[in-house]
């Protein structure tokens, strides 16, 4: 098997065998950044590049710092006084670690999901992103032991940092997803750390508008925001190129994790995934878009290619974690304009290695 070939179930071991090492060390590095890792390592080895993931981690690796100490433990009793409190990660960790050893995953993900729902700008979306991608390899792959304890540290990290977003306006309704996008107001002040962009936000297009009929439309709205903001990204991602891969990235692990959710939890995944699209979008946008032509003729831009495998193998050899997961969703929404998208992310974000 080659590196390009699609291996979603890794029968090779190489992403349990990474997970292992990844779970020695917490959820953040450097105060607020995020360990990248488990979400890199998913998606190199679901797309083919299992044999360079031990050598992308021993890179990352010197960057990750150990978990924190216990303060002390959470429980189904005092777990509301926990939530959102970053020195109790690793109590929330073990917590997790409990539950989804005495209880299916699918039956924790699903008690917790709407408790964590409102604080989707947690870790600056990272939270819910690496849920979606540890939901992914359980359902796509074995369950094996690794892969439940990566679903309870993304978790325990959602948990730790929960951050709900200020009541906000709903402005005038969009049409459609793009339009919504394009209308959402930039705050004022785009400069100091996300906690204080976000408590700037005052108001977002009431997109979708309506209810969704049901559940499926719900996905298919999910779907709609992320292919539209994974397409603005080629345009706009030039203001913040790291931040704003996750206005696509954060509603896409939502979209990941809809088949293991009961269809009452679709709609309000759909408003969450809007409104986290929506606050980074708003946080980091540009004041003026790029067009696509603009950057694809300069001397300095590389060739775009289009065949999704070889997007995914420039973004593997250019190393960079918000990189690969950009690659990754655009391989998701899988269309030229998104492949387009992720040869920008390529070109604007600093190279690993």
């Amino acid at each position: 098997m080659t590196d390009t070939q699609r291996n979603p179930t890794d029968t090779s071991g190489t992403l349990d065998e990474a997970l292992e090492r990844i779970h020695l060390s917490g959820p953040e590095r450097d105060g607020w950044l995020s360990n990248h890792a488990p979400m890199a390592i998913e998606a190199l080895v679901r797309h083919g590049h299992a044999r360079v993931a031990h050598r992308w981690l021993d890179t990352y690796r010197p960057k990750l710092e150990d978990m924190p100490g216990s303060v002390a433990p959470v429980t189904a009793l005092n777990w509301q006084e926990a939530l959102g409190d970053i020195s109790r990660v690793a109590d929330w960790t073990a917590f997790f670690e409990r539950e989804t050893a005495d209880r299916s995953w699918r039956t924790v993900l699903a008690e917790w999901w709407p408790r964590l729902l409102p604080g989707i700008a947690a870790g600056a979306t990272h939270g819910v992103i690496r849920v979606g991608h540890a939901v992914r390899t359980l359902l796509e792959g074995e369950e094996t032991a690794p892969r439940v304890r990566e679903l309870a540290h993304a978790l325990g990290y959602w948990a730790a940092r929960h951050q709900p977003l200020p009541a906000l306006e709903r402005l005038a309704p969009a049409p459609d997803a793009a339009a919504a996008l394009d209308r959402v107001p930039l705050i004022a002040g785009q400069d100091g750390g996300i906690r204080s962009r976000f408590e700037q936000l005052t108001g977002f297009p009431d997109w979708p508008g309506r209810a969704p009929s049901g559940p499926e439309a719900a996905r298919a709205a999910i779907e709609e925001l992320v292919r539209a903001a994974t397409h603005r990204y080629a345009t706009h991602g030039h203001a913040d190129p790291i931040m704003l891969v996750h206005a696509a990235t954060a509603p896409n692990a939502v979209l990941r994790t809809l088949p293991a959710l009961p269809g009452t939890l679709w709609t309000p995944s759909l408003h969450a995934a809007w409104a986290a699209s929506a606050a980074v979008t708003s946080a980091y946008g540009p004041r003026e878009a790029q067009p696509v032509t603009e950057h694809l003729t300069t001397a300095q831009a590389a060739p775009v290619a289009q065949h999704p495998q070889e997007v995914f193998e420039r973004a593997a050899a250019h190393g960079d974690d918000h990189t690969i997961k950009f690659a990754d969703t655009a391989l998701d929404v899988g269309d030229a304009a998104a492949l387009v998208a992720a040869g920008r992310a390529i070109e604007l974000n600093t190279p690993a290695w």
